[in-house]
């Protein structure tokens, strides 16, 4: 692996005599290329339209951030770099849309503030060219971004699974419990089964662990060896030595509540999350008491894939309008749907969320919630509904940049504004106990700030969004939430009536 990263770097990195040596040249040409290549295409991409000009002049104010007697303006049709007052280099500005004109012009004043401040010079040359880009999408949105070519591969390493052995557990009765066995992986060639009970790994016994921990215990490095010991259905005791593999790790936990309530908490969004969910609900659907309702526990999820999310909702919606994506680029603009067989449409589904639900993880609240599928609780989310598309600059390095906003089925953007739940948890006890009282009498005790919430197109203005998730702000989760989920999916009045309104519905995609 060293090897490997060592060609990437001798491949795409800056010349190895500019990294940090603090007299070294500047390499102008390849510059010129990075920042030309970044934008044209941001130009036509970027949310909301950024002439190239800015775009240049947002990047190069990152000089005076590194040395702030270095300034960079654009006037009377010239860019000047000026170096405590003084004009160190003026140059005649391109067209605005010359794409290759503004790039050469940034890579000369950026090699002219190289040569003329120490401060410039300190981080090396990779240094610089990263604190540049980092200063343009301070302009822009949180999560644009430059990644230099010698963090790509160790990135790469950082998003490949750990080995496991294929494993979906499930907490119940004070124990550890085998709820499903994915196919193809260690564990279901050694023939375990659902059913079966953890009671130690590598002889150690499991204790009061959850399955969450038990979960991580059972990853590790790919070909190393972990020992099971199971009770199995049937009582025996018996231990399987398995060798770790490649396998997706575990994000979906299934759980009970009381009065036959099954919970199934997603921990994030990975390949074979939707795999990891059907398992689990074919498991929970296959026993011998049919659940009364199901929870989705999302609090502290903070997304993932997108594609996972469609499949996830499909799983417990069927067919319907998961999102769409909104930009300026026609590419940018997707229909994202469902089509699917569902689990048991006619079980109540209660979607727990809090302030750290973010992403894919409020897609799947919010869709589940504008089809009439769930009831969400919880707290406002944190509000993460934008979409990056990528490039690889000539310097090896990549550019991702925010392109497209997502849009819930009823056509609200969930950046900044977040998921409103119909159900709100984060104001204690005694509001939400007006709350009940208020959904057996047939009222929403939401109405108002829901209407304004579905309602709301981007861009929202920050004080609306302010004023709307006031109504039910952002909080850490606590046990109230599943005491909230258990009450609701046990009083079938007051989970209809906190349904979204039928006319709230979205339009068939």
């Amino acid at each position: 692996m060293k090897t490997a990263r060592f060609l990437l770097l001798l491949l795409f990195a800056w010349p190895a005599q500019a990294q940090n040596v603090a007299g070294a040249a500047f390499p102008t040409p390849l510059a010129g290329q990075v920042f030309a290549a970044a934008y044209a295409f941001m130009a036509p991409r970027t949310l909301e339209p950024v002439p190239i000009p800015r775009l240049a002049l947002w990047l190069l104010r990152g000089l005076a951030v590194m040395d702030p007697s270095l300034s960079v303006t654009l006037q009377d049709g010239q860019v000047e770099l000026r170096v405590g007052g003084e004009v160190r280099l003026a140059r005649a500005a391109p067209a605005a849309e010359d794409a290759a004109g503004w790039g050469e012009i940034t890579a000369a004043v950026a090699a002219s503030g190289w040569e003329a401040s120490a401060l410039v010079r300190r981080g090396g040359m990779q240094g610089l060219i990263r604190g540049l880009f980092d200063e343009l999408f301070t302009h822009l949105d949180p999560y644009s971004r430059y990644s230099p070519p010698g963090e790509i591969e160790i990135d790469r390493q950082g998003r490949r699974s750990d080995g496991g052995v294929g494993l979906i557990l499930d907490q119940r009765d004070g124990g550890i419990t085998v709820a499903a066995v994915l196919a193809g992986t260690p564990a279901a060639r050694a023939g375990i089964q659902p059913g079966a009970v953890v009671l130690a790994l590598d002889h150690e016994p499991v204790g009061h662990a959850d399955a969450i921990a038990v979960a991580a215990m059972l990853t590790g490095p790919s070909a190393s060896h972990v020992r099971v010991t199971l009770r199995t259905r049937e009582g025996r005791r018996e231990t399987f030595d398995l060798v770790r593999a490649p396998v997706t790790a575990q994000t979906v936990f299934v759980s009970a509540l009381a009065d036959d309530i099954a919970m199934l908490r997603l921990t994030g969004f990975q390949r074979g999350t939707d795999q990891q969910v059907d398992a689990a609900l074919n498991g929970v659907f296959s026993g011998r008491v049919r659940p009364r309702g199901i929870v989705l526990d999302l609090r502290g999820n903070r997304g993932g894939l997108l594609q996972q999310s469609v499949s996830v909702v499909g799983s417990l919606l069927g067919a319907g309008l998961i999102a769409t994506t909104a930009g300026r680029d026609p590419m940018a603009n997707r229909v994202l749907a469902a089509d699917a067989e569902p689990h048991a449409d006619d079980v109540p589904v209660a979607v727990l969320v809090d302030g750290r639900t973010a992403s894919a993880a409020e897609i799947t609240a919010a869709a589940l919630a504008d089809n009439r599928r769930a009831v969400v609780l919880g707290s406002a989310t944190l509000g993460k509904g934008l979409i990056q598309t990528v490039t690889t600059l000539p310097d090896g390095g990549e550019l991702y940049v925010t392109w497209s906003r997502v849009l819930a089925p009823l056509g609200w953007p969930i950046q900044d504004l977040g998921l409103l739940p119909q159900i709100c948890t984060s104001l204690g006890a005694t509001l939400l106990a007006q709350e009940w009282e208020d959904l057996d009498a047939g009222k929403r005790p939401l109405a108002t700030a829901l209407a304004a919430h579905r309602t709301a197109r981007a861009p929202v203005p920050p004080d609306i969004v302010l004023e709307i998730r006031g109504a039910c702000p952002a909080a850490l989760g606590t046990d109230a939430d599943l005491e909230a989920a258990h009450y609701l999916l046990t009083h079938p009045v007051a989970y209809a009536n906190a349904l979204l309104p039928p006319q709230f519905l979205p339009a068939t995609p």
